[in-house]
């Protein structure tokens, strides 16, 4: 069953205002896993990932027991005194909690191109340290926003032979969002026995149906990253469930990646682009992306116009080898609007704005009759998105 946020035995976190923002919210915090725990991680795909990715990948194979993110300041862009300042703080939190500098994870998001100030980590650490506690996660959740309007969590339970399984998950995005992976970080966590190996499987199939089908502006960020922790508190092992817990992982990502769309800077409306019937996934993806990244759909989308020829010279621009007009077919929800690559007789103008109305929209475009399929889900573009990122540094 999935349930609000659970604890999960072996993890211990707080969150406070260390003044990194300049908003007096919780922008510093701590999560202290116990002995044995398990990690493993995804990372962005930007060749200019951030001072924090490129420590978190190194601690990542030390058997990491404690993860330290900050918002308010992505450390992006920072060069080596980046790199010396990430290691510091990983340095700060150790000697705290009396493991090794490269047990620690660092995690950072908000504005690109400035040094942290390593006096805030300095005298916050200790004080959050002396707050971590069992419950601490929902303070966490709070920490690692920025322009997100929304906390974002979810957390699942499955039994194995009697004993009880939890994942929990948060995360946080809203703008600069696009694989691999998009503007997010999140923090996944639960109770099973597992090798990093194992877990690493289990995370990357989970970050493929999920953080990478997302996108709101085509933008990958430089601070991108997802772990998954397992403490082994609940005594199952993950070799005798395999199936059921990728099962509940996948859930519990495809769960975040649809909040961080919802909550995509400005949006209005939650879209999937579900693309059919290519000569393979990637052709597939490729159309996807390609409509929901076309400014002229999403703005279309914005207005509830239903403009479908926005969306077919979209998919007319999809770099596949194979593209036949007669093979197109597209649908509005459950309206046809174009059948092998024409107007669909059937459809009025009126049948789309319908559709188009709702928060909720489904595009499906068929480009051929194979079984494959992939979905991408998307927003629309509003003024708020212009106006949320252009004034994100004021």
């Amino acid at each position: 069953m999935s349930q609000s946020l659970l604890n999960i035995a072996g993890v211990s976190s707080a969150s406070i205002n260390a003044g990194i923002k300049n908003n007096d919210a919780l922008d510093l915090s701590l999560i202290s896993l116990a002995e044995g725990t398990t990690t493993a991680g995804v990372f962005t795909q930007n060749v200019f990932c951030a001072a924090p990715v490129v420590v978190a990948k190194n601690h990542l194979q030390q058997s990491p027991l404690a993860l330290i993110i900050n918002s308010g300041n992505a450390n992006a862009g920072t060069g080596a005194q980046g790199m010396e300042n990430t290691v510091k703080t990983c340095e700060f939190l150790a000697n705290e909690l009396g493991i090794k500098t490269e047990q620690v994870l660092p995690f950072s998001t908000g504005v690109i191109g400035q040094q942290l100030d390593l006096s805030k980590f300095e005298s916050g650490i200790p004080r959050a340290a002396g707050q971590l506690s069992a419950d601490g996660m929902a303070d966490v959740v709070q920490g690692i926003l920025t322009t997100d309007l929304v906390k974002k969590t979810h957390s699942k339970t499955f039994e194995v032979a009697g004993k009880l399984v939890s994942i929990s998950g948060i995360a946080k995005g809203s703008g600069m969002i696009r694989p691999d992976m998009a503007t997010m970080l999140s923090f996944i966590f639960t109770d099973i026995q597992a090798e990093q190996d194992q877990l690493q499987e289990a995370l990357t199939k989970a970050t493929n149906q999920s953080f990478n089908r997302i996108t709101v502006d085509g933008d990958t960020s430089t601070n991108d990253a997802c772990t998954l922790s397992a403490t082994g508190a609940s005594g199952v092992n993950l070799s005798n469930c395999s199936g059921e817990f990728q099962n509940a992982l996948n859930e519990v990502t495809k769960s975040l990646a649809h909040q961080i769309i919802k909550d995509g800077e400005g949006a209005t409306k939650f879209v999937e682009m579900r693309v059919k019937g290519g000569s393979s996934n990637e052709d597939c993806l490729e159309v996807a992306y390609i409509v929901a990244h076309s400014p002229l759909v999403k703005t279309a989308l914005f207005a509830s116009d239903a403009n479908w020829g926005r969306i077919l010279a979209a998919v007319g621009r999809a770099n596949i080898k194979q593209l036949n007009i007669e093979d197109i077919n597209i649908y509005l929800n459950q309206v046809s609007i174009v059948k092998s690559g024409e107007p669909d007789p059937t459809y009025t103008e009126a049948l789309g704005s319908i559709e188009m109305q709702k928060t909720d929209i489904v595009i499906t475009i068929e480009i051929g009759n194979s079984n494959i399929q992939e979905s991408v889900w998307t927003t629309d573009f509003s003024y708020d998105y212009v106006k949320i990122n252009a004034e994100y540094r004021t």
